[in-house]
């Protein structure tokens, strides 16, 4: 006799859904917080890693970088990719928690 129903395989791929889309967010989040840790620590912009997350932190982050402008560049860099990484983990999270929940 099965003791899994329809309604509990259906929860459980809510469930993993969710976990995989809050994955995602929090990768998306890391490398851009990653970025902002390297420019801060003056990281060698030749390094084809600083590059490479340089290039996609700065693709993820295209919408927020300029929306407010600051006269300090470091404030510029955190502040502009910081809003992006924020937003990520915050939508991200929530559509997670409401796959959780369906």
């Amino acid at each position: 006799m099965p003791t899994h129903t329809r309604a509990s395989a259906s929860a459980r791929g809510s469930s993993q859904a969710g976990r995989a889309v809050a994955l995602v967010a929090d990768v998306l989040a890391f490398v851009i917080a990653l970025w902002i840790l390297m420019y801060l620590l003056d990281a060698n912009r030749g390094n084809e890693l600083v590059e490479f997350v340089h290039d996609t932190a700065s693709w993820l982050a295209g919408w927020s970088y300029d929306l407010f402008t600051f006269s300090k560049e470091w404030v510029q860099v955190v502040f502009g990719y910081g809003v992006a990484a924020v937003v990520y983990l915050l939508v991200g999270h929530a559509i997670a928690g409401w796959l959780y929940r369906r």
